[in-house]
């Protein structure tokens, strides 16, 4: 078990090889530089220099190689980013000044940091909230008493910091909002908690409430790209949640929320669609895409990863389904938790080897990118006001200090070398033992990360394009090779 000065001291380590980490955007060049993060090696982005790549020549089927083939070139990256939520803007107003510089630094820092591009946040609460609340009092069709006055004493200047932090780096910020639950008055449960549903004779007053949503932020300084329609639609959770078949969601988006965007002037704002796990990805996908009404304020669909802990495995495979049955429509993952929070596995390695093996397996899939849920949490997993405490990639200690996780790492070995814009090209392996995905950016450079999740270092060949280089890989390890 870690205790609470380990885990300290082990972010200030981590802090130290995030200071000496290699650059985001290497330019172009035949030479590799490697960085590799690996169990028990006490040292993350770790950068050596491979040798020079020389031609190839015809692998044996006892040998391990990796395949990277640039001139298949498949969907282009959207960005990586995360969730300011209520929970995690409480926990930052904790933390020291000089641990805030740095949590900023560690999420917009495009060399040293994450270099993230995306921020989602909530509309009104959700259970990553100290308690429930809306913008308007209950039963004012009128929306004439709604204010967002509760979310400029942490949220709404954390996201300003945020946005601002992204724009030093020269990085184009994009956020996107998603509601939990109508107000309880809407619904036919009379909760906000629960599940219920939106009762059709408020599915107007609900699109104009978000429509007064998008111009108080963007009042506040905090510009929208776009909006999901509904967090998790088909999940009756014990904290704020609303129900919406494919069907709801269809009309509601068709005939209520687009309209009222429009005649908003907000025609421009993105909508995401669907929001949910990929288990009824393809069908929920289907039924809207296919919609006249609702296809054209329609940019993606958003899904979510918690179908593994229901039915044991991630269903990349539907995720690919609808990317080949739409290939025009970006897909997005919109939130990813390690839930059932427990303090003595805040260092667990199996937890940063899913976020890396889900990642790399979405990319191959068809993703445009990925959107981890809370940024920063404390040492119990929340605040969350129902209990539902879950994972961060970084948590606070309870005297403010940052603690990172091995999944801060695995976040890093895509998102530090894998920038907006870039395409996905051919990769493969000639081993299970190794996953691999690759990526060429705007700029001419290629980033390849590998993963072994094996228990025995590997040798593998590294072939691009018909040259090669030997690289050795350490048990349970990621690696992102760039050149």
């Amino acid at each position: 078990m870690t205790t609470r000065r380990q885990a300290v001291l082990m972010c200030g380590a981590v802090m130290g090889a995030l200071c000496a980490g290699g650059t985001a955007l290497a330019a172009p060049n035949t030479q590799w530089q490697l960085y590799t993060t690996a169990q028990g090696s006490g040292k993350q982005f770790a950068q050596q220099a491979l040798a020079a790549p020389v031609p190839t020549t015809q692998p044996m089927e006892t040998e391990t190689a990796v395949f990277v083939d640039t001139r298949r070139q498949f969907q282009q990256v959207f960005g990586f980013g995360g969730a300011v939520t209520d929970a995690t803007a409480e926990v930052y107003a904790k933390l020291t000044p000089a641990q805030q510089k740095a949590f900023l630094k560690a999420y917009f820092d495009p060399r040293q940091g994450l270099g993230y591009s995306i921020l989602r946040t909530t509309i009104h609460s959700s259970d990553f909230s100290s308690a429930s609340y809306t913008y308007v009092k209950d039963g004012d069709r009128s929306l004439d008493s709604f204010s967002i006055e509760h979310d400029m004493k942490y949220r709404i200047p954390l996201m300003r910091q945020s946005l601002a932090a992204g724009a030093s780096y020269g990085t184009q910020m994009r956020v996107f909002a998603s509601p939990w639950s109508a107000p309880a008055w809407m619904k036919s449960n009379g909760s906000m908690l629960g599940g219920g549903s939106l009762l059709p004779e408020y599915a107007d007053t609900w699109a104009n409430y978000v429509v007064r949503f998008v111009k108080a932020y963007e009042k506040a300084g905090i510009p929208l790209w776009g909006l999901s329609v509904q967090n998790e639609p088909m999940a009756k959770q014990k904290w704020e949640s609303m129900i919406f078949t494919a069907d709801q969601e269809t009309r509601f988006l068709g005939e209520h929320l687009g309209p009222a965007l429009k005649a908003a002037g907000l025609q421009d704002k993105k909508v995401i669609v669907w929001d949910h796990n990929r288990d009824l990805l393809p069908q929920r996908a289907g039924h809207i895409l296919s919609d006249a009404k609702a296809r054209p304020y329609i940019w993606g669909v958003g899904y979510h990863w918690y179908e593994t802990w229901a039915k044991g495995q991630p269903m990349h495979r539907n995720l690919a389904a609808v990317h080949e049955a739409w290939p025009d429509v970006p897909l997005l993952l919109t939130e990813s938790s390690i839930e059932h929070f427990d303090a003595a596995q805040l260092q667990s390695w199996s937890n940063g080897e899913r976020y890396g093996s889900e990642i790399l397996a979405d990319l191959n899939a068809g993703s445009a990118g990925w959107v981890d849920w809370n940024m920063l949490l404390d040492s119990r997993g929340g605040p969350n006001h129902v209990g539902n405490y879950c994972f961060a990639l970084l948590h606070a200690s309870d005297d403010g200090q940052l603690i990172f996780t091995p999944s801060y790492a695995y976040m890093g070995h895509f998102t530090r070398w894998i920038r907006p814009q870039a395409r996905r090209v051919g990769a493969a392996t000639s081993r299970s033992t190794l996953d691999a995905t690759a990526f060429r950016n705007a700029d001419g450079s290629l980033a390849v990360v590998v993963m072994n999740k094996t228990d025995q270092a590997q040798r593998y060949r590294l072939i691009v394009d018909g040259t090669e280089v030997a690289v050795d890989i350490p048990a349970h390890a990621i690696q992102t090779a760039v050149r």
